[in-house]
C-alpha cells in the first residue's frame, strides 16, 4: 500500500511527512514513539510545575501562555515544510507547549485549584478508553471516519483562529463565554480531540516498522499535539462548568 496515496489522520500527519527516505534501514517503532512521547510529557510536566510555582509566588504567567502558543505554532509550521528537521525541532515544540500549558494551567489553578488535576485525569482516562476502543475494533478507523474527523477538526481550528484574531480587536465570540453555546462547542471539540487519538493510533499501527526511523519524531509530535489539545479542551470545559454552576 502506497503511503503517498493514503488519506491523512490527525491533521498534524499529512502525506508529505511520509513521502521521503523510505529505504532507510532503521524504521519507526512503537517503542521509539512511546519513549519520546513519555520524555516529552515529563518535560512538559516539569515546565508546567515550575510556572505554577512562579504563579503562586505572584508572577503574572499570562505571557507564558501566549508566548508558548505562538512559538509552538511557528515551530509546527516549520516542521510541516521541513520534516527532516523534526528531530531537532520537536524538542523545542515540547518546550514551547510546556510554557503554554504552564501559563494556561497556572491560571486555572489560581482560580480553581483542583481543575488542572481533574483535566489530567480526564485526559489519561480518555486516552486509554480510546486505545481500548481501537485495539478491540469497537470503532474501526475507516476512510469515512477519517474524513469526518479531519473535516470537523479543521472547522474547529478555523473557529479558534478566527476568534483569537478577533479577540485582539476586543471582539469576543461565543466560544470564550460560559453560555450553553460555548459549553456545547467545548464538548464538541473535546469529543473530536478524543476521536483524533484513534487516528493517531491507526497511523502508528499502519506505519510501524515501515516508515523511516526519523518519523518517530513526527508521530510523537502528532500524538502529543492531540493529547495537549484534549487536555486543553477538558480544562476549558471544566472551567466553564465551575463558573456556570458556582
Amino acid at each position: 500500500m502506497s503511503l503517498k496515496n493514503s488519506s491523512t489522520s490527525n491533521p498534524i500527519f499529512n502525506d508529505y511527512f511520509w513521502d521521503d527516505g523510505r529505504d532507510s534501514s532503521k524504521k519507526m517503532t512503537v517503542f521509539g514513539i512511546f519513549v519520546k512521547s513519555l520524555i516529552g510529557i515529563l518535560v512538559i510536566a516539569a515546565i508546567t510545575s515550575y510556572i505554577w510555582k512562579l504563579s503562586v509566588e505572584g508572577m503574572d504567567t499570562g505571557w507564558f501562555t501566549l508566548g508558548g502558543m505562538l512559538a509552538a505554532a511557528v515551530i509546527s509550521i516549520i516542521i510541516s515544510f521541513r520534516t527532516q528537521w523534526a528531530g531537532f525541532l520537536v524538542p523545542f515544540y515540547i518546550i514551547a507547549k510546556g510554557f503554554f500549558l504552564g501559563g494556561f494551567s497556572a491560571y486555572a489553578h489560581k482560580h480553581f485549584s483542583e481543575l488542572p488535576y481533574q483535566a489530567i485525569g480526564v485526559t489519561i482516562v480518555t486516552f486509554f478508553v480510546m486505545l481500548l476502543l481501537y485495539q478491540t475494533h469497537i470503532i474501526d478507523v475507516t476512510k469515512r471516519v477519517r474524513s469526518v474527523i479531519i473535516t470537523v477538526t479543521t472547522s474547529i481550528m478555523v473557529v479558534y483562529l478566527t476568534s483569537l484574531i478577533l479577540s485582539f480587536f476586543d471582539i469576543r465570540t461565543f466560544i470564550w463565554g460560559t453560555s450553553w453555546w460555548a459549553i456545547g462547542f467545548n464538548i464538541l471539540a473535546a469529543i473530536v480531540a478524543s476521536f483524533a487519538l484513534l487516528l493517531d493510533f491507526d497511523y502508528i499501527e499502519r506505519y510501524k516498522n515501515k516508515a523511516p526511523k526519523q518519523k518517530d519524531w513526527l508521530a510523537t509530535w502528532g500524538l502529543l499535539a492531540t493529547l495537549i489539545w484534549l487536555y486543553v479542551e477538558a480544562l476549558r470545559l471544566l472551567q466553564k462548568f465551575a463558573i456556570k454552576f458556582r
